[in-house]
């Protein structure tokens, strides 16, 4: 009897103990917190947006980059059915000029169309080609500048229709400045010419 009584109020002590921790609130399982980091933000003031420097580009086109181009002579022309001598300078050349004069002597222009149409033909050609001007014209002569691609260098350029030497034309093409030419003038009258027969045919 003593025995039974024991074991119940053991019992009875076991089961408030459970109701009461049943009862009593349970901590939360702690939560990994992880670190909040704000974005970071320009200031107003500052702009997010990059401008790349610009480029500056030096367009050749037709237009030379610097300008050498001299004074335009004044004895220019045909004179007694002459084109001016080449001075004693090697930058220029001129057919009129002594055949023994290896360094100014270029021949004559040969064309095969009557001589109007002929000079037509020689203004197209020359209007063509790159840096020109044409100065002046008549129904026998024409004169035009040939200006250089980088200094802007400036080449006078005449062509005479000689009636004493029928189907050719008398030619002159001088530098304004300088000594030597590395021979354009003469180059140019030979580019002009292989020109001027590539149109007639």
């Amino acid at each position: 009897m003593v025995q039974s009584g024991f074991s119940y109020l053991v019992a009875l002590l076991l089961t408030g103990l459970i109701g009461l921790s049943a009862a009593l609130p349970v901590a939360a399982a702690p939560r990994s917190i992880a670190p909040t980091i704000a974005p970071v933000t320009a200031p107003a003031s500052l702009s997010t947006t990059f401008s790349p420097a610009p480029i500056i580009k030096i367009a050749m086109g037709s237009k030379p980059l610097f300008s050498f181009s001299g004074k335009q002579p004044t004895n220019l022309g045909v004179k007694a059915g002459k084109l001016t001598a080449c001075p004693n300078t090697p930058n220029c050349v001129c057919s009129q000029a002594a055949s023994a004069d290896a360094e100014h002597y270029i021949a004559p222009i040969a064309y095969k169309l009557p001589p109007a149409d002929a000079m037509a033909k020689l203004k197209s050609v020359i209007e063509s080609m790159d840096r020109t001007k044409i100065i002046s014209e008549t129904g026998d002569y024409l004169y035009a500048e040939f200006t250089s691609a980088l200094m802007g260098y400036v080449d006078d350029v005449e062509f005479y229709l000689d009636s004493s030497t029928p189907g050719q034309f008398q030619v002159r093409s001088a530098s304004r400045l300088g000594q030597s030419d590395l021979g354009v003038n003469r180059k140019r009258v030979e580019a002009i010419r292989a020109k001027l027969a590539e149109a007639e045919s």
